[in-house]
């Protein structure tokens, strides 16, 4: 049974209910990355482990080559809990959101868009640190960006596009984004 979640309909439910959080990368039998629904926290800290995932950071031709340094090792244990904690607002907070306040779509709408607004801000940062570290000779050679790049750019441009036509009332109804505030 689909519960109604007027602030966060159809498309935008989908994909910020379900597919944004399952989005991730797993390591195929080639050692490239697949999506699939394996959190990034699990890849980084259990299999195939904070070396793959670093590895996997920056696209190369060359094998991973041994352990990491106990700070990198705690730093990409770091950066998996932060997909951990991504996953788990798009999951649990929209849902309680949805549950807890079924028939007022304008306070659904202030907390998403509160939301929204902080994954957006993270996105552009998110965007721009991984474009940056790239190294200049495949920054713009987009075929060689392996799919934890694309994960990292390709993917969260678009998610910042779908949150942006989500502020712009795009494909739903808005009940307080664009509507004029109320005067006493």
């Amino acid at each position: 049974m689909v519960r109604s979640f007027s602030a966060l309909p159809g498309f935008y439910r989908t994909l910020f209910l379900y597919i944004e959080p399952a989005f991730t990368l797993q390591r195929q039998d080639d050692g490239h990355a697949a999506v699939s629904t394996v959190s990034p926290a699990i890849l980084a800290w259990f299999f195939p482990g904070a070396s793959w995932f670093h590895h996997e950071l920056i696209p190369t031709v060359t094998v991973a080559s041994g352990p990491l340094d106990a700070r990198t090792t705690m730093a990409i244990w770091q950066l998996g809990n932060c997909y951990l904690l991504l996953g788990l607002i798009s999951s649990l907070v929209f849902r309680a959101i949805r549950d807890a306040l079924p028939n007022n779509p304008e306070a659904q709408e202030r907390i998403l868009g509160a939301s929204f607004t902080a994954l957006a801000l993270a996105d552009v940062t998110h965007i721009a640190a991984s474009f940056i570290g790239l190294p200049d000779e495949i920054k713009y050679s987009f075929g060689k960006w392996n799919p934890m790049t694309h994960g990292n750019i390709t993917f969260v441009i678009f998610l910042l596009s779908v949150r942006l036509a989500w502020f712009a009332g795009v494909g739903r109804t808005t009940y307080y984004y664009g509507k004029r505030a109320k005067v006493d």
